[in-house]
């Protein structure tokens, strides 16, 4: 099964410095039919303006990651952590029994983010953070693991979840193929950039698709595409 969710379908937040389109029912945009995908909790599209930012707010038991698309984001927390992550990094936040973050643009102009939740395996362990960056050409024709769970996956950002996300560019014309593992998985793709078909399902850029019970998931690039995805358990 294949649902596509049309970017103007999505739950949409502004204000003043934000402007955040969100796939899953969140802060104010709260949807029954759109709570949670598997243990994907939340995945927002969000832009901020330059010198703005979320203030310190504590998170528990939440499996973060954050993919820069535009600009930078400048990382602060109560473990000590600070970093700024650019345009090719990712950031994963485990949150565990608590820490207390926040999240700036401290450029001279917007920064463009997915923040993607996913609920974690185990519950009150000791939190912790983690930056790497991927080199965008890694991911040119072919799945790249950003963050992960799952066994294999030693180049990716460690995440406590049976689930991991990947990224995959496609120039026009070309195709990729992913395959899910055996079992009760469910998948959530996002076109960050352009237009595609999945399974020949024709999907527009902004727009996520919903993805359950197939082992096989083929994409075909109808413009210079870049995705995003994430696999987790049922």
């Amino acid at each position: 099964m294949i649902e596509r969710r049309p970017l103007e379908s999505l739950g949409h937040a502004r204000r003043g410095w934000l402007d955040a389109k969100h796939h899953f029912s969140f802060a104010g945009y709260q949807d029954p039919k759109r709570m949670r995908w598997g243990a994907l909790r939340a995945w927002n599209d969000e832009t901020i303006a330059a010198g703005a930012g979320f203030p310190p707010l504590l998170q528990t038991d939440m499996e973060i990651i954050t993919c820069v698309r535009e600009g930078a984001l400048t990382h602060e927390d109560d473990l000590g952590n600070r970093g700024r992550t650019r345009v090719g990094d990712v950031q994963v936040m485990s949150a565990g029994s608590g820490v207390t973050h926040a999240e700036f643009n401290m450029e001279g102009g917007p920064a463009r983010v997915f923040q993607i939740w996913i609920e974690p395996d185990r519950r009150g362990v000791p939190p912790s953070w983690g930056r790497k960056t991927f080199a965008r050409e890694a991911c040119h024709g072919q799945f790249v693991t950003l963050a992960s769970g799952l066994e294999g996956d030693d180049d990716a950002l460690p995440i406590r979840s049976d689930a991991r996300v990947l990224a995959v560019a496609l120039k026009a014309g070309q195709a990729a193929t992913y395959r899910f593992a055996q079992g009760a998985r469910r998948g959530y793709l996002v076109a960050a950039k352009g237009r595609l078909t999945v399974n020949d399902i024709p999907v527009d850029g902004g727009d996520g698709v919903a993805i359950h019970d197939e082992t096989d998931l083929r994409l075909m690039a109808l413009d210079d595409t870049e995705v995003l995805l994430a696999d987790t358990h049922a």
